[in-house]
């Protein structure tokens, strides 16, 4: 199974669209799908845990491991690899858009890297009303790539 050991990529392979399973880490596109699904839903209960450490507890020392795994998690470099060229319809909740439109798809891993950024200094720095601010961004950039991206 894909790894995130397997997605050490350069900058400019982290951009790059996988056009066949052969351009990727997974054995089959189905592999691929899969696994971006249980991933994406993996980081929606992270940040469910994040909210609840840094917004309700104000606990960022007991958010700091699940910061960490945010931080490496989040990113264009772990996920793209499992947008395959064509890796929609039957069993996947993604629209064609993705790949119509990869360069602003692409985009979006990018922006939300920064607002991870933002929200683990936020966090380091026990700034509660930052780190506040800062999830909010995180789940608005979520927010807005679903509802380009994803079928509901």
């Amino acid at each position: 199974m894909y790894s995130a050991v397997a997605l050490s990529a350069d900058e400019e392979t982290a951009t790059h669209l996988p056009h066949t399973v052969e351009d990727s880490p997974f054995a089959s596109e189905r592999e691929a799908v899969a696994w971006r699904q249980d991933e994406l839903k993996d980081l929606e209960r992270l940040l469910r845990q994040l909210r609840f450490d840094l917004v309700n507890n104000q606990d960022a020392r007991g958010a700091a491991p699940r910061l960490a795994e945010l931080q490496e998690r989040a990113t264009q470099d772990y996920f793209l690899p499992a947008f395959i060229k064509g890796t929609h319809g039957r069993g996947s909740d993604a629209r064609p858009a993705i790949w119509e439109e990869w360069d602003e798809f692409a985009a979006g891993f990018q922006d939300l890297e920064q607002k991870v950024a933002v929200l683990v200094e936020a966090a380091e720095q026990e700034d509660y009303r930052a780190a506040t601010r800062a999830f909010s961004d995180v789940s608005l950039s979520c927010r807005s790539c679903h509802r380009a991206y994803r079928h509901n």
